[in-house]
């Protein structure tokens, strides 16, 4: 066991954090599957508009890698199919029955599992369509079942704005997670590695077996599980390890169990235009209307899949994402205050991350989606260090990824970079650079000349 302690981050404080309840959310008409969420896959359809799926039927695949399938998260009739420009696949949306039904599969007892070959737990994986639940470091893209990784990543702690308690969500969970952990490590020739916070008292974490476990304090972006990598078993050129979110540990723990994929997750929902703050119990690619339906205040409002920092915007007839777990409604920023920080009273109203204000520390604010500033030049104060806990040079990497040098991003780590990580960074730019898109390019030019 390693204890972490972060010390550069910063925890966001903005309204609307969710309560630790659960409810439960109105029965959904339909869910969606968006393949442009997915990184690096060319998307072949399984499924035509008209026809009929069960919960785990195979809605496309991969033809880079044919054996990476993607499971229909409901049991219906295919909708819709929504494609883009040149034809690419942007939506699959499944039209719910009232009565829904699963493919079922080989099931095996909790103390069974321990004793599977890694062939067969492969390939009931691929016939249960569930390898999109794992991903691989470096890029953050789904692995290839092919590759044996070093070691298996598993956060079990949320420090992002808004997110999902883990604690809270896998509390009666310990039997598919443990199942979900136990095959996990057949998979490896490492270790898996779970990372809890420091105070965590939830036995679905602390009572584990087959792994190894890591407490960790700090500010966000303590629960990222790349910043667990960097100060657990950073990697090295050539390394791979997988990493899979808490929830779908006990997902795949779940389906060797029962040999039936189940899509239910449970998601917070908040932000300073939601009236109840809330963790509710839905499913994978649910719509956001069902979830929010009543629960939001005032007419201009940004809908964002995913926490503030790292979601995706959509709209409120649009879904969520495959792996998202959190729903954030932040009104919009149309207009900027006349003289911003000089006005008369702005210190009680004004964020700031440098302690510029006092009387601020522990207040929370309604954060709108206003920049407060236009992109301009780079002034290199250190404002990107200050919140990123990783031995990595934010400046000097990101002026190598504009000059496309890929030697001198490799020695400068972006191996084990990814956005999420530099979300942060974003937020605290004076400059008002978006750091963690300009990481995902140098990632991409990496892997295209690799």
């Amino acid at each position: 066991m390693a204890d972490i302690q972060i010390k550069k981050g910063h925890d966001i404080r903005i309204t609307g954090v969710p309560k630790r309840e659960i409810l439960k959310t109105p029965t959904s008409k339909c869910v969606a599957i968006r393949p442009v969420d997915f990184r690096n896959i060319k998307p072949k359809l399984y499924v035509k508009e008209g026809d009929t799926v069960k919960i785990g039927s195979p809605l496309f695949f991969d033809k880079k890698n044919p054996t990476v399938t993607w499971a229909s998260p409901g049991c219906g009739t295919i909708s819709e199919i929504k494609y883009g420009p040149r034809r690419v696949i942007e939506q699959i949306v499944v039209q719910l029955d009232t009565q829904e039904e699963a493919v079922a599969h080989t099931t095996y007892a909790p103390g069974e599992i321990s004793s599977l070959n890694r062939i067969i737990i492969t390939e009931s994986i691929q016939q249960g369509n569930l390898w999109p639940f794992i991903r691989q470091r470096p890029f953050n893209k789904i692995v290839n079942p092919e590759d044996t990784p070093r070691d298996i990543f598993i956060s079990g702690i949320n420090t992002a704005p808004l997110t999902v308690d883990l604690d809270l969500t896998l509390s009666d969970k310990q039997v598919p997670f443990q199942a979900g952990i136990n095959m996990l490590r057949q998979l490896t020739s490492g270790s898996v590695h779970l990372t809890i916070g420091k105070n965590s008292t939830c036995e679905t974490f602390t009572a584990l077996q087959n792994v190894e476990l890591h407490r960790i304090t700090g500010p966000h972006p303590a629960g990222n599980v790349g910043i667990q990598i960097h100060h657990i078993r950073p990697l090295k050129p050539g390394d791979i390890v997988w990493t899979v979110q808490a929830q779908h540990v006990a997902t795949l723990g779940n389906f060797f169990l029962t040999g039936k994929f189940d899509p239910t997750i449970l998601i917070s929902v908040g932000g300073p235009s939601v009236e109840n703050p809330i963790h509710l119990k839905t499913r994978i690619g649910v719509q956001l209307e069902t979830i929010l339906k009543h629960n939001v205040v005032g007419k201009n409002n940004r809908f964002i899949s995913g926490n503030p920092l790292t979601g995706t915007e959509t709209e409120l007839d649009g879904f969520l994402g495959y792996y998202d777990t959190t729903v954030s409604v932040i009104p919009e920023g149309r207009e900027r205050k006349f003289l911003g920080m000089l006005a008369p009273g702005s210190s009680k109203s004004q964020y700031s991350l440098s302690k510029t204000f006092l009387g601020t520390k522990n207040r929370k604010f309604p954060f709108t989606t206003l920049q407060n500033g236009s992109i301009r030049a780079i002034v290199p104060i250190g404002a990107w260090e200050s919140v990123l806990p990783m031995n990595i040079l934010p400046n000097p990497l990101y002026r190598a990824i504009l000059a496309r040098d890929i030697d001198e991003m490799e020695k400068l780590g972006i191996i084990e970079c990814d956005e999420e990580d530099f979300a942060l960074c974003t937020f605290a730019c004076p400059s008002k650079i978006n750091v963690g898109t300009v990481i995902r390019q140098g990632l991409e030019l990496m892997e295209k000349e690799g």
